[in-house]
């Protein structure tokens, strides 16, 4: 376990809770310091903040789960692609999952999001085409969760959320952040896609 927190993906993990928790229950400021503003990104050259967002949650269920769907993928897929490429999906995830919700809310100047959810998403699909017959466990159901459908309720509950535009959690990046991952797949490793179909009996 030592070792797995000094890989990129134990240090993403340990940031991430730091700071969201420092947000959430001392300095409530924080989260407004590095929450994405779309209206101002332009105007006012915030273009850290497609970063900073990632980093902080609007809740402690939404820091939970997100975190809980980074430990049972992150690892592993890191493990598999390399510490480099997982770097570079996770960081390319964040700045691209948010190109959709500038584009919706960019014309509103009170509107702020924030959240990993578009890298978390990046790396469950990116993931699910390394580990197809992977599974996860969600409290309180009593039985695992294969991860392939995992994916398509977590992306069918980010549409409804996003089409509610409700709240500072940013759902339209859970589309985004899983299209970059397919595609990041696609790219550095097409024949994971072969490797997929054998494993769920399509060839």
């Amino acid at each position: 376990m030592r070792e797995s927190l000094r890989s990129a993906a134990g240090i993403i993990l340990c940031l991430t809770a730091f700071v969201s928790l420092l947000g959430l229950l001392a300095v409530p400021s924080l989260i407004r310091a590095a929450a994405l503003r779309p209206y101002w990104l332009v105007r006012n050259s915030e273009y850290w903040r497609l970063l900073s967002s990632g980093f902080v949650h609007a809740s402690l269920s939404h820091l939970f789960f997100n975190l809980l769907t980074f430990y049972c993928f992150g690892f592993a897929l890191e493990r598999r692609i390399g510490t480099g490429a997982f770097v570079v999906l996770y960081a390319a995830a964040l700045l691209i999952s948010n190109v959709g919700t500038y584009f919706k809310h960019r014309q509103e100047p009170e509107y702020a999001t924030l959240g990993a959810s578009g890298a978390i998403s990046a790396v469950l699909f990116a993931a699910i085409v390394y580990f197809p017959t992977s599974r996860i466990y969600i409290l309180p159901l009593p039985v695992p969760i294969p991860a392939p459908l995992f994916a398509v309720l977590y992306l069918a509950y980010s549409f409804y959320q996003a089409r509610r535009s409700m709240g500072r959690i940013n759902h339209d990046a859970h589309i985004g952040g899983a299209v970059t991952g397919l595609v990041f797949v696609a790219v550095t490793d097409p024949a994971a896609y072969g490797r997929l179909l054998t494993a769920v009996g399509f060839t």
